[in-house]
């Protein structure tokens, strides 16, 4: 994963925000490198770890969607889907369709889980200055998501010296000077 970004899409309305979202559905994009992991990767664990029924939903807000930018995912997201579907014999309710257009959300919205640490988030500006930096960068997201209960600070150093960066050393540096 390069980076993930929060938004809105799905939808036809026109230049959404998170309080006049219109039809559109609040959205996680992906950036991956195919070199790292496959989008039939990506699409397999999506399926083993989402479940469309949990928390009874109603409304596009909070629809279950994954959007797929060419017929190739299309035919893997269906076909992983339908498998999932047999599996557990239970209907799933995560629709399956094309992206049109993506508007990234407000920037309260990004980074959400780690902007609660004001401390880290504070040191991490400081490397990461303008909030397009800070939302795009990796070792943002990979914070935020350790933040939220996912991974290792220990995988996360791994990870940041095979990334072919120049600055990883002091990455590193800074990933040792946060306090959650």
């Amino acid at each position: 994963m390069i980076r993930t970004r929060v938004g809105y899409a799905g939808g036809t309305t026109p230049a959404p925000t998170y309080k006049q979202m219109g039809d559109h559905t609040e959205c996680l994009q992906i950036d991956y490198d195919p070199t790292q992991i496959t989008f039939d990767e990506i699409t397999r664990h999506f399926w083993n770890s989402h479940n469309s029924n949990r928390g009874n939903y109603k409304g596009r807000q909070y629809l279950s969607i994954f959007l797929f930018h060419e017929n190739y995912q299309k035919e893997v997201l269906e076909k992983f889907k339908q498998e999932t579907q047999d599996t557990n014999a239970q209907l799933i309710g995560t629709e399956i369709a094309p992206i049109v257009h993506f508007t990234l959300a407000e920037e309260r919205h990004q980074k959400y889980y780690l902007k609660r640490y004001s401390s880290a988030t504070q040191k991490l500006r400081e490397h990461f200055p303008t909030e397009e930096s800070f939302t795009d960068s990796t070792l943002v997201a990979r914070l935020n998501s350790f933040v939220k209960g996912y991974g290792t600070l220990a995988t996360l150093k791994e990870e940041i010296l095979v990334w072919d960066r120049e600055d990883a050393a002091k990455l590193i540096s800074l990933v040792n000077g946060l306090k959650r």
